[in-house]
């Protein structure tokens, strides 16, 4: 069990996590194929944003990543990660803060217990005076937060964040994004990021990895020089996000 006095610490020491380490792997399901001899790495405590077209194993790259699921051939080498899926899936009978404070129960704390571990971290992702407060009662951002929450305190070295703000509106997902940029910068861990959105790579990631149709390969890994915080509007982002879009064919991510 988590110490209650750093409830989101991943448990590893830095010098012994390894990141993610993807070789040439391939998963089938049944006739089709979503990934051939895709290899991807991520050192520690980096960020990694990964585009490509609808359909191209951006989610079973996740699974792959997060031992959901088994590669047909390659192998997949990670520190232990938490999956944080596209929708938030909370419990609707639940509050905020026992939601967030869900993956301390499953490692054996009490209700009282986990509360207090997670009741002050709540408060630092901007949701103080929700506590108590129900999904149904939130704003689809501050649901995300609680759910980026939860996936923080299963305390894993490694995120796999799928479209976590896919379902929010412009408005919403931009604030979000500079959210999710000061909550690393807070809480450092390895992140794998799938998104459709190729500036939303650019802003937040330290690489943007471009995947093909499928059967998903990589086919750019673009560094993101760029200094944080990062605006939309900076002429290198609009670079880096035009470089992407051509090494999407210039469809975009869609």
């Amino acid at each position: 069990m988590q110490s209650t006095s750093s409830p989101v610490s991943a448990s590893a020491p830095a010098a012994e996590r390894q990141g993610i380490r993807v070789d040439s792997v391939t998963r089938r399901y049944g006739a089709v194929t979503a990934v051939a001899d895709l290899s991807l790495t991520v050192a520690p405590g980096e960020v990694v944003a990964v585009v490509g077209p609808s359909g191209c194993g951006k989610s079973t790259l996740l699974a792959l990543v997060c031992g959901l699921e088994d590669a047909d051939a390659g192998t997949v080498a990670a520190d232990p990660a938490a999956l944080m899926p596209q929708r938030d899936l909370l419990l609707p009978w639940a509050s905020a803060l026992d939601n967030a404070a869900l993956p301390l129960r499953l490692k054996g704390a009490g209700r009282r217990e986990a509360r207090a571990a997670a009741a002050p971290v709540l408060a630092e992702f901007g949701l103080a005076g929700f506590e108590k407060a129900r999904p149904g009662e939130l704003s689809g951002g501050m649901r995300q937060r609680v759910a980026f929450l939860r996936t923080l305190l299963a305390g894993k070295p490694v995120l796999c964040l799928d479209e976590p703000f896919a379902a929010l509106d412009a408005i919403a997902r931009a604030d979000m994004q500079r959210w999710l940029a000061d909550a690393l910068a807070r809480e450092p861990r390895t992140v794998l990021l799938v998104t459709h959105d190729v500036e939303e790579a650019v802003l937040l990631g330290d690489r943007v990895v471009v995947m093909s149709p499928r059967p998903g390969r990589v086919v750019a890994d673009l560094p993101v020089d760029v200094p944080r915080p990062r605006v939309a509007t900076d002429p290198a982002v609009v670079a880096l996000r035009a470089r992407a879009l051509e090494a999407l064919g210039g469809e975009g991510a869609a």
